[in-house]
């Protein structure tokens, strides 16, 4: 049993003053009255203690990437998150051949078997190769196909608990055959780097498709066809309450004043903030090229060689928090929910919010919303 005293807990319904209890990897209580000596205690008086952050959309980090990559590079990449509070990960397998996504697949998969890595990955997210090449964006082009049965029917059939969720572009998945399938897998269906309009996503949403990848980057919007307007994927994200939206929150690809609109018409309910951070987050790099596109690091953000466009960022799951609570005058409650409850509602985990029966996951940060401790499972880690 351990025990943690705090005055600053990020419960449901606020902050509160009191004791958390973690039993066998679960929540046991959280009350203002201190009970019985316990085998660990913590005085964390002064800090925030929260639930554990859910990134749902993470290339890599710390030098280590999640596309090609082995199954050692996954467990480090997936260390490095957990140093920075993130107590469940997905990682993301861009765009590729398609017989090298499926290697990514299988040492994902063999990550979360592994005896090194705490059991923090809840499943591959495979980020293509089903897109549009009109918002490829930073995936390259040349691995951009349409949806074929045969191998999304094998891979999911090979390795049926490794994935969890698949971006695709639903103008090209007429008739909603692919969605329907994966969804009905068990893996959440996100539509992504899409130039679909309103009618292809409404069929989208109709086979099971509840959640929008990274919403104003590499999503379609309002178009005209011969002077009528016609709504994309963005205002179809507004519109439709079935879906969720993830957006990132590292405080350059999304101006302080969208992200303000997005949780006004959306509602912090249905918001998700995600990293989409890429191997080189944490390191030195300032340039390179990555899945054969050249890239530069500057402002705080990757971006493609000629500046045409952002290539992913180089956040940390706190810089999330911190960027909603400085430039979006967002609470610090707020903003954790969107990187926990939230998240954790989409996966349909127990995760997420500090409640007796949930997982114990638990991260510690201060005022500067800097990580100090992570404890997953019920067990602290030592960085």
């Amino acid at each position: 049993m351990i025990k943690i005293k705090s005055d600053r807990i990020i419960t449901e319904k606020g902050l509160t003053d009191g004791f958390l209890y973690l039993d066998k990897g679960k929540i046991a209580d959280i009350t203002r009255k201190e009970g019985a000596k316990c085998d660990e205690e913590y005085d964390f008086t002064g800090l925030y203690v929260s639930p554990g952050f859910i990134d749902l959309h993470t290339h890599g980090g710390g030098g280590y990437a999640f596309t090609f990559s082995s199954e050692e590079e996954v467990v480090k990449g997936c260390l490095f998150h957990l140093r920075h509070g993130t107590t469940t990960i997905l990682p993301t397998v861009s765009a590729g051949p398609f017989s090298a996504m499926r290697s990514a697949v299988e040492n994902i998969d063999a990550a979360m078997k592994s005896k090194k890595l705490p059991k923090i990955i809840a499943g591959a997210h495979l980020e293509g190769p089903y897109l549009s090449s009109a918002q490829c964006g930073a995936q390259c082009p040349d691995f951009i196909i349409k949806p074929d049965k045969r191998q999304y029917a094998s891979l999911i059939s090979d390795f049926p608990k490794a994935i969890a969720r698949w971006t695709y572009a639903p103008e090209c998945d007429k008739g909603g055959a692919f969605c329907k399938y994966v969804s009905e897998h068990g893996i959440i269906a996100s539509m992504g780097h899409t130039d679909a309009t309103y009618e292809d996503a409404v069929i989208a949403v109709k086979n099971g498709c509840s959640l929008v990848t990274h919403l104003y980057s590499c999503t379609s919007t309002v178009t005209r066809v011969h002077g009528y307007r016609r709504p994309g994927v963005i205002e179809t994200a507004f519109l439709r309450d079935e879906l969720s939206v993830e957006i990132i929150a590292d405080g350059v690809h999304l101006p302080p004043e969208l992200i303000k609109m997005i949780l006004k018409v959306k509602g912090r309910d249905r918001v998700a903030l995600v990293t989409d951070s890429l191997a080189i987050a944490g390191t030195d790099i300032k340039e390179g090229v990555m899945s054969g596109t050249p890239f530069i690091v500057e402002d705080g953000v990757c971006k493609l060689k000629d500046r045409s466009a952002f290539a992913g960022s180089v956040a940390t799951a706190e810089i999330l928090v911190r960027t909603l609570v400085s430039k979006c005058s967002e609470s610090v409650v707020g903003a954790v929910k969107m990187l926990t409850e939230v998240p954790a509602r989409i996966l349909n985990v127990k995760k997420g919010v500090i409640r007796c029966g949930f997982d114990a996951d638990i991260v510690v940060f201060d005022d500067k919303i800097t990580v100090r401790e992570v404890f997953t499972d019920g067990r602290r880690h030592n960085f």
